[in-house]
Order: C-alpha cells, then sequence, then structure tokens
C-alpha cells in the first residue's frame, strides 16, 4: 500500500529546465506573435520585455515557496495555507481550467496541422490519436514524460534557433532585397515608427504576450517530482526566463528587421516567411513538423501540470480523494485519465468551433493564467510577511529587490486583468473568467467547505 498516494522523484535540473521552456515556447511564438506585432508594432520588442521581466519575478516567488516547502499541487497549496483554502481552491481549479483550454486548442491544432499532410484524412481522427497518446505518455514512470519532453523542447528551440540565423543571414546578405523592400535596422522605425499605434498598441499587444509565457509555471509543480528540488529549481528557474526572453525578443527583432512589421503574418506563419525568403522549398513542410512538435509538447506539459494540480489539491481535500491514486511507478493515474477523457471534448468541439479561435481562446488562457500568477505573487508577499527577520534570512532562493519588486508584479498582473476588460475583442475573456470564479466559490461554499465542517 506504500505506492497508493506518493509521487517520485524522477525529473533532473534538465528535465524540469526543458520542460518549462517548452511550455512557454509554442503557439504564443510561433503564431500569435503575429497578432502581438500587428497590435504594437516594433514596440512589441517592449511588451516581451516588460512581460518578461514580470513573468521572472512570478518564477522567483514560486521558486523561493517551493524550495522553502516542495509541496505537491504547489501554488495552489501555498494559496491554501497563506491567503486561505478558498483562495487555494480558486487557484488550483482555475490553473487546470487554464490547461484544459490551451489543450484543446492544441489537440484541435494537431489535427489541423497534420491536415497538410493527410487532407483526406478526417481531423477528428487525429484529435483522438494524439489524445490517447499524450495520454498514455503521461501513465508511464515521470522519467519518460520528462525524456519526452526534453527532446520535443530540444526540435522547437533548434528550429527558433535556426530561424535567427537564416534572418541574420538574410540581413547579411541582402535576400530581402529581392522580395522589394529593404532590410536592416532601420524597419524598426521607418514603417510609422517605433511605436506606430502608441501606448495604447502596446498595451494592446499584452493580451497575447502574456498568453505567450502562459504555462511556465509549471516548474512549481514539478517541484515534488524533482530529484533535488533546492538545487534543481533555483538553477530552472535562473535560467529559463532570460533564454525565453532572448528567444522571443531576438526572434522577433530579427524578424522585423528583415520584414516591415506590418507585413509579418500576411502570408501565414513569421516562420514560414523566413525560410521561404532562404528560397528553402521545404518551408511548409518544416513548420509543420515544429508546430506538431510544439502542440505535442505542450500538450504533454499540459496534461502533467493540471493532473499534477489535482492531486495535490486532493490532499488538501478540494478535490475527489481518488485523485491521490497513484500507480507503482508513482503516477496519479486518475487525474490523467480525468484530463484525457475531458480532452475527448476536443474531439467533438472540432466539429463546431469555428476558424477564428484563437483570439478568444487565448484571451482566457490569458485570464486563467494572469489569475494564477496574481496568487502566486500574493501568496509569497503574505508568507515573507509573516515570516521574521531571522526566518527571512534562512530562506535558500529569496526573491529579489523585496518589497519593491513583488508589488510592482502583482500592479502589472491587475494591470493586465482590467486590460482584458477593456478592449472589445478580450473582453469575453473577462467575461467568461468572472463567470468561472463565481462557480468556483459556489461550489467551494456548497461542497467544500461543508464537506470539510462536516468532517470536523
Amino acid at each position: 500500500m506504500q505506492n497508493t498516494s506518493q509521487l517520485k522523484r524522477g525529473l533532473s535540473v534538465r528535465h524540469i529546465r526543458f520542460m518549462a521552456l517548452g511550455s512557454a515556447i509554442g503557439t504564443g511564438l510561433f503564431y500569435g506573435s503575429a497578432a502581438a506585432i500587428q497590435a504594437a508594432g516594433p514596440a512589441v520588442l517592449l511588451a516581451y520585455a516588460i512581460g518578461g521581466a514580470a513573468v521572472f519575478m512570478v518564477m522567483r516567488a514560486l521558486g523561493e515557496m517551493a524550495v522553502n516547502n516542495p509541496a505537491p499541487g504547489s501554488f495552489s497549496h501555498y494559496a491554501s495555507h497563506y491567503l486561505g483554502p478558498l483562495a487555494g481552491f480558486l487557484t488550483g481549479w482555475t490553473y487546470v481550467f487554464e490547461m484544459l483550454v490551451v489543450c484543446l486548442a492544441d489537440v484541435t491544432a494537431f489535427g489541423l496541422y497534420m491536415g497538410l499532410w493527410f487532407p483526406h484524412v478526417e481531423q477528428w481522427i487525429w484529435v483522438l490519436g494524439i489524445v490517447f497518446f499524450i495520454g498514455a505518455i503521461n501513465l508511464c514512470n515521470v522519467k519518460v514524460f520528462g525524456e519526452m519532453e526534453f527532446w520535443l523542447s530540444i526540435i522547437k528551440v533548434a528550429a527558433i534557433i535556426a530561424m535567427i540565423i537564416g534572418g541574420l543571414a538574410i540581413m547579411m546578405f541582402g535576400f530581402g532585397q529581392e522580395a522589394g523592400h529593404a532590410t536592416g535596422i532601420s524597419n524598426l522605425w521607418e514603417h510609422g515608427g517605433f511605436m506606430p499605434n502608441g501606448v495604447a498598441g502596446v498595451i494592446a499587444s499584452f493580451t497575447v504576450v502574456m498568453f505567450a509565457f502562459g504555462g511556465i509555471e509549471v516548474i512549481g509543480i514539478t517541484a515534488s517530482e524533482a530529484r533535488n528540488p533546492i538545487l534543481s529549481i533555483p538553477r530552472a528557474i535562473n535560467a529559463v526566463p532570460l533564454r525565453i526572453l532572448l528567444f522571443y525578443v531576438l526572434t522577433l527583432f530579427v524578424l522585423m528587421c528583415i520584414y516591415p512589421w506590418n507585413q509579418v503574418g500576411q502570408n501565414g506563419s513569421p516562420f514560414v516567411q523566413i525560410f521561404s525568403s532562404l528560397k528553402f522549398d521545404y518551408a511548409a513542410n518544416v513548420l509543420n513538423i515544429v508546430v506538431i512538435t510544439a502542440a505535442i509538447s505542450a500538450i504533454n506539459s499540459d496534461i502533467f501540470g493540471a493532473g499534477r494540480m489535482m492531486y495535490g489539491m486532493a490532499q488538501d481535500k478540494q478535490a475527489p480523494h481518488s485523485f491521490t491514486k497513484v500507480t507503482q511507478n508513482g503516477v496519479p493515474w486518475i487525474t490523467v485519465l480525468a484530463m484525457t477523457a475531458i480532452l475527448l471534448i476536443g474531439v467533438a468541439l472540432n466539429y463546431w468551433l469555428p476558424g477564428k479561435v484563437f483570439a478568444i481562446i487565448a484571451s482566457i488562457a490569458t485570464f486563467a493564467t494572469v489569475w494564477v500568477w496574481l496568487m502566486i505573487l500574493l501568496s509569497q508577499y503574505i508568507m515573507r510577511r509573516k515570516m521574521s527577520e531571522e526566518e527571512a534570512k534562512q530562506l535558500k532562493f529569496p526573491v529579489p529587490l523585496w518589497p519593491i519588486a513583488p508589488i510592482l508584479a502583482i500592479a502589472f498582473m491587475a494591470f493586465i486583468i482590467i486590460v482584458l476588460g477593456y478592449f472589445p475583442d478580450t473582453r469575453v475573456a473577462l467575461y467568461v473568467g468572472v463567470v468561472w470564479i463565481a462557480l468556483l466559490t459556489a461550489s467551494y461554499y456548497l461542497w467544500v467547505k461543508k464537506g470539510m465542517t462536516i468532517e470536523k
């Protein structure tokens, strides 16, 4: 019976680092970046830099708590402990909701991508296949999962590096001249200025920018399965945000030096534009391999994260007790099966989902992501406020610039939620988010709190 409810430590620093990198480099960069560029112009570089700095503070806050107390369910557990059981309940289930929304988009995208090579095969067949495949991978030993995520992430990172090198080659050898426009840094200010749509354009781009960084918080969930969390979590957190910032900012910098910002994304993905300029005939096929890899990697990470979150919440009596059952390999199999079953909804949705669903999916996921990040920051802030000076000095991985940086990050996350409600295209996300939080709050008082009271 000793294996019925304990996770096993099978994730190394390499696994954790690339899991976070993989979950945060996906649809947001490969397709979403074009929408962000159209909103902000070249000033989107500022949006990614500011968003990246805020996310780094979230990761450091999470890292401080995870190293101090590595717990299953991570930020849901911390929110319960420092902000109260209701906050923990809202945070945990909102994270699960975020993972589900993104997964539904990704499994649908996978079906669309496969259509390039197999146009006569029904889309729902591919969706069904990938749901079962990823479900099976997540039922294996956590080390198998970590290895798969590592190699999937390597492919994505290699593609981005190839794009950066290819873009620099275009700039150096003037391949872009053949397309009828100049290449060079001057493209960043010659087409309406560096900030063509003003500050409002930069603010509008934040909804896509923050969506792009979503998923990186999975590092906190890995703490209970990391071989040496005191060593691996700080290393992963310190390495990943800088790399992501480098990948996003440098990639988009090169892209907008090659193409005027108002031409980016008009002929498909920015990646296709780069490879096509290099006269690479297989650009569409190469991109398809990359985006399929990105989709599989994202689904893989999201099922892992949501499953582990539900496991941790079940231990805190905020989810069904059956979610604590694990296999002999230490995998919470019922949570994996639950996520897989819910993702089968994606098979049905393929018949009804409209074509232009990305903006809605991205904005709803952004609300859920930013809510979770806000709870992480508030949990860490309250934890530190309750500590004595002596206890704070004992922390092995304290947040930098305390307390100014965490307060600024909290204000920024609150600002992003307001931004979602301000712009008509993303307003639906705020409505969905408010209804979701209201339903969760009602559920908590009707079932969870009542159950706790009866148990007492």
